[in-house]
């Protein structure tokens, strides 16, 4: 049975008898609060102070330099990427949820703990997150822990906008050009409410966030770079693989592959591999487990280097893309 020491007592009692801090501490002077209060403000200026900077976003991303498609893992370590090499680019995420991050807050099942086999920790050193070294792999003790941080550096970009609660609904397309490929220009939006009842209702016209690169009559503009767009909007589901399945209807040399049997070995290999370009449509870039339903590679179950990864290579292209 452990026994506690004289020293250890007294400096417990130190402890307990000493001042609580925080970060009111000078603020609040009465034991009981009584005496607290907040800044006076109306309730027309919370709402003029959301909206303004809401509205003041619509426009400066209207027309964006990389769009991508669902801000889960791979998306969100494609943003970290380009935004960190590349802050003249405006980065725009779309997402369907309230809350980005896709299936990456839980390990798998509802298992706390992440997964992630080297050589992805090299990205979890980059970010700053700690884990346990297995050998081959790494666990991160809480897939919130990398999901919080990769976010929030994320955000922190002045380059990079979030539109969460916001469904993309189709892609803006121009005509095949002398090479023969449709080129997207573009993507479709709603709010994901307005999506999800479209039935329930009359039609609601969506909205439209355009790439970079394109004059006022849709043509080209070869004097820039044009702008890409990024999906990774997972395997299929309500808003899965979304970008997968409707650039095969674009593409009719393409067919959907479906994502195959859970197999990890070969599964995080191929979706890593696949990741990037897509040369059947120009402007056009996938990651994450879209890519296993786009090109038929297996799902990999709980682990999620992969997602990183992919994400990362897609963002290498990209970059390459705007370097050329």
């Amino acid at each position: 049975m452990s026994t506690t020491t004289q020293t250890e007592t007294s400096q417990l009692q130190l402890n307990s008898a000493a001042p609580i801090q925080h970060a009111l501490s000078d603020v609040v002077k009465n034991e009981d609060w009584s005496d607290f209060k907040f800044a006076p403000i109306r309730e027309s200026t919370v709402s003029r102070a959301m909206t303004s900077r809401y509205f003041q976003d619509l426009d400066k991303y209207a027309v964006s330099d990389v769009i991508i498609v669902g801000a889960g893992s791979a998306g969100l370590s494609a943003a970290y990427v380009i935004a960190k090499n590349r802050p003249d680019l405006k980065v725009c995420l779309v997402e369907s949820n309230v809350s980005p991050g896709g299936g990456a807050w839980l390990g798998g099942q509802l298992f706390s703990a992440m997964i992630m086999r080297k050589p992805a920790h090299l990205f979890l050193q980059d970010l700053g997150i700690s884990y346990e070294d297995e050998g081959d792999y790494v666990v991160v003790k809480h897939a919130a822990l990398f999901t919080s941080t990769v976010l929030s550096k994320v955000l922190e970009f002045p380059n990079v906008k979030l539109f969460n609660a916001t469904a993309v609904e189709d892609l803006v397309t121009r005509p095949a050009g002398q090479n023969g490929q449709v080129s997207v220009a573009g993507v479709v939006t709603n709010w994901t409410l307005v999506t999800m009842a479209h039935d329930l209702q009359s039609c609601m016209d969506p909205n439209v966030i355009e790439l970079s690169g394109y004059k006022d009559d849709g043509e080209r503009d070869h004097s820039t770079k044009h702008g890409v767009i990024l999906s990774t909007t997972g395997h299929d589901g309500p808003f899965g693989a979304f970008s997968a399945k409707r650039i095969v209807s674009i593409d009719k040399n393409k067919q959907l592959g479906g994502m195959k049997g859970l197999d990890m070995n070969n599964a995080e290999a191929g979706v890593v591999k696949h990741a990037g370009s897509y040369s059947g449509v120009e402007n056009m870039y996938f990651a994450g487990m879209e890519v296993a339903e786009l090109e038929g590679c297996n799902r990999m179950g709980p682990t999620f280097g992969a997602m990183a990864v992919s994400g990362i290579k897609a963002a290498e292209e990209i970059l390459k893309h705007f370097a050329a």
